[in-house]
């Protein structure tokens, strides 16, 4: 695949865009790049993807405006896995290094030469609240930059148009991102402290909303963002040798009553999840739901579940439900969950946590969690979280049908193929009682009348997908 870059295109510092971006950050998303008897990757990345479908280094000239990537074996997913880049040359600069050297290293992967550069690029972006690094660190090559002295710690950040932008600019010259708690957002937006909010959609926020006249535009609509239960897999969970005991908590989860109670009231149109990979809005929902659902799941089966406790031998199961404090709905869910599977022979403790993702979860202290996952559209995006080598898989899940059927899924361009591997996937995890879906997010956007161009999205980017084109209507 041949990728050219825009002869206009250039970080906001005017340092062109080139190919040697783009080999950079590939060599940065590949963790067969480590340094010998290392356990991790040599760059610290989210996802690994670019490295595992594409091994060889993009092909081009550090300067260069072309570049070219090569797969050995189809890629469902080929369309998207190239998409940005970081500012190479500043990393460069940080390492000490010229951005030619920066790119040959790169591309010979190597690991000595690279440290340098590794150690900026896990480090050096991050940055104390409040203290904004010198422009020359943070260059943008999109509509907007960061203000100089722009963010005020725990109250907002101010962008500003980005001058050397080669799209069409931004129709706003100036934002601000306030950090606000969300139970302000709607007062905010009334009093004119805010234009736009996206805040948790809740019965009582978009009763809010409406509440508040002709000054105010409500949007509703589907997202890419599921809401689910997961099992903790490992060791010190109650789920952890215990197939029963995920299956009894599976058929006592109350899931029409959660979407009927907290959903629907603010999207009529909402309806339980029953896949992971395939949204209720998409093509081909039913059809896979028909193949891989199982049917059971409908309603909750307390006697069957009381039968799956006695039968696993633990007397009144602890089940730790965890998730990130501050999360009204989630609350709500949760007393949901325990007022059903209580009666199964469950004690289900709201363990809920202010530092739930950051500590409790990579410690492993909870038996199930309820958290949320962005879809992105992708087809292969979900291997990184179901197969057992997933960087994203932190349930310590694993099966290797499951594994085999994400590689056939991968490789493929045949959208059947693509469709049969998605079909196996949903079934075996319902099978495993993996991730068990409970909805699909609806959207809530709130704006300004006077504030042109806001349109919500099913997207994980929000409603900030076009915020470029946001602009204040003159009277």
């Amino acid at each position: 695949m041949k990728y050219t870059i825009s002869d206009d295109a250039k970080w906001s510092d005017g340092t062109p865009v080139t190919a040697g971006d783009f080999i950079v950050h590939w060599a940065a998303n590949n963790d067969t790049i480590k340094a010998e008897g290392a356990e991790t990757p040599l760059f610290d990345s989210i996802s690994f993807e670019q490295g595992k479908y594409i091994p060889e280094a993009p092909e081009g000239e550090a300067d260069g405006k072309e570049f070219t990537v090569t797969y050995p074996e189809p890629y469902a997913d080929w369309e998207i896995l190239i998409s940005t880049a970081l500012p190479a040359h500043v990393v460069a600069k940080e390492a000490g290094m010229s951005f030619e050297e920066l790119v040959t290293a790169a591309k010979e992967k190597d690991v000595e030469a690279l440290t340098p550069a590794a150690e900026f690029w896990n480090d050096g972006w991050d940055f104390s609240p409040g203290e904004l690094p010198d422009a020359s660190l943070v260059p943008s090559m999109g509509p907007y930059k960061f203000k100089d002295g722009g963010w005020q710690a725990g109250q907002s950040i101010t962008l500003e148009a980005n001058p050397e932008y080669g799209g069409a600019p931004a129709a706003t010259k100036e934002l601000v991102l306030r950090f606000a708690d969300p139970k302000t957002h709607v007062q905010a937006l009334q009093n004119g402290d805010l234009d736009v909010i996206e805040p948790q959609a809740t019965v009582d926020t978009l009763q809010q909303l409406e509440g508040l006249g002709d000054d105010v535009n409500v949007q509703t609509g589907d997202q890419l963002t599921w809401e689910h239960v997961d099992y903790n897999r490992g060791e010190g969970s109650v789920f952890a040798d215990s197939p029963e005991l995920r299956e009894a908590f599976a058929l006592c989860l109350p899931r029409q009553q959660i979407v009927d109670n907290l959903i629907k009231p603010i999207y009529a149109d909402a309806q339980v999840m029953n896949l992971r990979e395939v949204f209720p809005f998409q093509d081909k929902y039913q059809e896979v739901v028909d193949a891989a659902y199982p049917k059971e799941m409908d309603q909750p089966n307390i006697e069957k579940a009381k039968e799956l406790v006695e039968k696993s031998g633990v007397s009144k199961p602890t089940v730790r439900l965890g998730y990130q404090a501050g999360n009204q709905r989630r609350t709500e869910t949760v007393a949901l969950i325990k007022s059903s599977c209580d009666q199964a022979g469950f004690d289900v403790q709201d363990a809920n946590s202010p530092v739930f993702f950051k500590e409790v979860m990579p410690a492993g202290d909870y038996d199930a969690a309820l958290y949320a996952w962005a879809g992105s559209g992708q087809k292969a995006s979900g291997a990184n979280i179901y197969q057992s080598d997933g960087a994203q898989n932190q349930q310590s899940y694993n099966n290797p049908e499951v594994d085999a059927a994400w590689d056939k899924l991968a490789t493929s361009l045949d959208e059947n193929e693509q469709l049969e591997q998605t079909k196996t996937i949903e079934k075996l995890l319902w099978e495993d009682f993996q991730a068990i879906p409970l909805y699909a997010h609806p959207g809530l956007v709130g704006h300004k009348a006077d504030v042109a161009n806001v349109r919500d999205t099913a997207a994980q980017s929000g409603a900030l997908w076009n915020v470029e084109q946001w602009v204040r209507v003159q009277e």
